[in-house]
Formats: structure tokens, sequence, C-alpha cells
């Protein structure tokens, strides 16, 4: 006979649904930083990928952030991005690369990852899963089944999603 009760994971996950050509999602990057200071490995911030329509370069940006998290650095690339989006709408796919490069990231493994569409399948499973949650701007966080949309405005979020991970990380009542 099972156990009724929910299995919960051992570490609180947060998705983080994000676009890296958005500026909503630069607006972000502080509560984001500040979560992972105030909670370290005790909560697992997972990077999901929403790119827009509206950005055209936001797809090749996705599936970059996938190769600099296969080698390692996936929010440092992230983060660099997010930081310089009109460098991104302006150059393209070359700045992503050169990014790539200024993190010390093997920059050819990068080219030929966005030529090949290796990471393809992983932003489309992420695009239409969070479709399918009702995602329908970035950034957007989900923490215990609650989603919660920073498209409109990030007052609050962090406290929300603090007070949602302090309970979780409490156990059970």
């Amino acid at each position: 006979m099972s156990d009724p009760s929910p299995v919960r994971p051992a570490v609180p996950v947060l998705d983080v649904w994000c676009e890296l050509q958005c500026p909503d999602c630069r607006g972000a990057l502080d509560d984001l930083r500040a979560l992972r200071a105030r909670y370290g490995d005790r909560l697992e911030l997972r990077l999901r990928h929403f790119p827009l329509e509206k950005h055209k370069h936001s797809f090749a940006a996705a599936q970059a952030a996938e190769e600099a998290l296969e080698q390692g650095r996936g929010w440092e690339f992230v983060e660099a991005v997010l930081g310089r989006v009109e460098e991104l709408d302006r150059a393209g796919e070359p700045f992503l690369v050169e990014v790539a490069r200024e993190l010390g990231l093997d920059a050819e493994e990068f080219d030929t990852a966005l030529i090949d569409g290796r990471h393809i399948l992983i932003v489309d499973a992420d695009q239409a899963e969070g479709k399918a949650i009702g995602v329908s701007g970035t950034p957007t966080y989900v923490i215990d089944g609650e989603r919660l949309d920073g498209g409109k405005s990030q007052d609050g979020l962090r406290e929300r999603i603090e007070q949602i991970a302090d309970r979780l990380l409490a156990g059970p009542e």
C-alpha cells in the first residue's frame, strides 16, 4: 500500500521561465541573484525557456543558454546576455558566441551547437510545457505549483517566492 501523502523533492525547485531578449527578465536579475545568495543549494533555480516571437534572436539565445549550461556556466551566460539585451537585438547570434568567448567557454562549440540545433528539443519542450501551464510572458516563476507572473511587475514576487521556499524548507507541519 502506498503512502497517500505527496512526495516532495529534497530541495525545492523554482522554475524560472525566461527569455534572453526580454528587458523584464533583465529586471528580474537582482531578485534571482538575491535568491541564489539567500538559499544557495537549498533552492534549485531551474532555467526554463520561453522565447517570444516578437524577439527574433530569443530562440537562438535559448539554445545558446543550454549550451552554456552544458559547459557548466549557464547562469553566468544568462546574466551576461540579459545585461546586454540591446547588443543581442543588434548583433544576433554572433553576439551569443562572443559572450561565450568572453566567459571562457568553448565558442567554437557554441557556434556548432547553434548550427546543428542540438538543443532545439529542450527549448521546444520548455516552451510547450510553459504554454500548457499558462505561461504567457516572461519572466514567470513556478514554485510548489504556484505560478507567479513577473512580466507585469516584479513587485513582491521575490518575497512571495521566499515565503513558499521557507515553508517548503521547514518541512511538513
